[in-house]
């Protein structure tokens, strides 16, 4: 159930989002948050909540977290624009109502606690002034007491302010009031049109000048209280306050990171873990995906598998860490040989290491189908199996797991799979055909979907199936 804050009214956010991780997005604010009017765009979304702060920041599928500002239609500008008329466009659309920036940093200070409930406040100090009265009567002070409740009545003066931190927690600082005007930094990111008539700098420039005239607000690019973040872009523009100093993807339950958080969260939830479940990942690095599982299914067990002594001292300071010792443990094992029982397992999910950093591709591509065939012998009928594999790894997985058919269409029949085959690639892969020619399918395996996401400079094909039969 979503507990709704003392923000009662609506809020309007929005998600930045690695590519094809939007959807999870939209189905996490849905469930957590009772979120609606929800947007998508590429590599964003919108979405209304009046869901608590400290629920939005929980967040475990976006990178970052913004209260939107604005969201506009692309700027219109013609190819023959001069700089001047740029930048009276620009101003024009993001900052021409002046009420929207004002009403914007009162919700932004009511969200990082700098405007409070003025009772409260005034009880806090009340509730303060008697403790020093009584301390200061304890040792018979009375003459103390005029000078110790002015000084109490100062001290509440003080207003809190966003300082930034990891924990986005606010600290009382002296001197520092919300009657002032705040200090800012502009971020943008431009593309097309727009960013072939002015660059970031000079867009950044261009806006903050308007802001300090029109609104008394100070320019500070080392520590800011508060940063605009502008995306321009042909098909939208996007105005945004973020509300966390670090991005949602850095964990601080993790100690080493390994694959990206939201994609180690993403691959827990396309796996879709009940209760009292084991899940597996028989290739867990330094544990990433199971962590990330455990912090959201309070009620399954975990075990990871590893032939690498250093990855799993990783995993082991990262469990110890995450405080889930009680639910997750580790065995050096191989991948192609697991010390398990046949149908000993509910759900198998792995990232399978391709790329420089984990050795060739032609070593991975030559241990897949004996890991394919544990990974089927382990899971229990009904059980879930999640894959990441890179687009080549990809082809071989799709090839190992479709029936033999006649004609030409045998790949393109295989219900709900995504074309991955025509993506091109660089350099040259070891045959398919001979690595699989004497490789029989491994048909109690059934598709259900195939998702493709960005992993930053590469893509990596995310795979779920289900085991059908023993």
């Amino acid at each position: 159930m979503v507990n709704i804050g003392n923000e009662a009214s609506q809020i309007r956010y929005f998600c930045t989002a690695g590519y094809g991780m939007e959807q999870f997005v939209i189905d996490e604010v849905t469930k957590k948050l009772a979120a609606h009017d929800i947007e998508r765009l590429q590599g964003k979304v919108l979405f209304s909540s009046s869901a608590h702060i400290s629920l939005v920041k929980e967040l475990k599928s976006a990178e970052r977290l913004f209260l939107l500002m604005k969201r506009d239609s692309p700027l219109k500008l013609s190819a023959h624009a001069n700089p001047a008329r740029v930048a009276s466009v620009l101003k024009s659309t993001l900052i021409g109502d002046l009420q929207s920036w004002t009403s914007a940093e009162v919700t932004w200070r009511r969200l990082q606690g700098v405007v409070g409930d003025k009772k409260k406040e005034e009880s806090k100090c009340e509730e303060q002034r008697k403790v020093e009265e009584e301390n200061v009567c304890g040792e018979d002070n009375e003459g103390d007491i005029p000078i110790m409740k002015k000084r109490r009545m100062m001290d509440c003066e003080d207003e809190y302010v966003y300082t930034g931190d990891d924990q986005d927690k606010t600290r009382p600082q002296a001197n520092r009031h919300c009657s002032g005007p705040l200090s800012f930094r502009i971020s943008c990111k431009c593309s097309g049109s727009v960013s072939r008539h002015l660059s970031v700098q000079e867009v950044s420039k261009v806006l903050g000048t308007s802001l300090s005239g029109q609104l008394g607000w100070k320019v500070d690019l080392r520590n800011p209280q508060i940063e605009i973040t502008v995306y321009l872009r042909d098909d939208h523009c996007l105005l945004g306050i973020p509300l966390t100093r670090l991005p949602l993807a850095n964990r601080r339950y993790i100690k080493t990171t390994g694959l990206r958080s939201t994609v180690a969260w993403a691959m827990g939830e396309l796996a879709q873990i009940q209760s009292g479940s084991l899940v597996l990942d028989p290739m867990c690095g330094v544990g990433t995906i199971l962590i990330e599982a455990a912090q959201e299914h309070k009620l399954a067990c975990f075990l990871g598998l590893d032939i690498d002594d250093r990855q799993l001292h990783k995993a082991s300071e990262n469990v110890a860490f995450a405080e889930l010792r009680d639910r997750m443990h580790f065995l050096k094992a191989s991948s192609t040989h697991m010390p398990l029982p046949n149908a000993s397992v509910d759900t198998v999910v792995c990232d399978l290491p391709f790329g420089k950093k984990f050795g060739t591709k032609t070593d991975m591509a030559a241990s897949l189908p004996l890991i394919l065939a544990e990974m089927e012998r382990v899971l229990r009928v009904g059980g879930s199996l999640v894959l990441l594999l890179s687009p080549q790894l990809s082809c071989l997985l799709k090839k190992l797991l479709t029936p033999p058919q006649t004609g030409t269409q045998e790949a393109a029949n295989q219900e709900g799979v995504q074309d991955v085959t025509s993506t091109p690639t660089q350099g040259k892969e070891p045959s398919i055909g001979l690595m699989t020619e004497s490789c029989l399918p491994l048909s109690s395996l059934k598709h259900q979907t195939s998702l493709r996401l960005s992993l930053g400079t590469i893509d990596g094909l995310l795979h779920k199936y289900i085991k059908t039969h023993a």
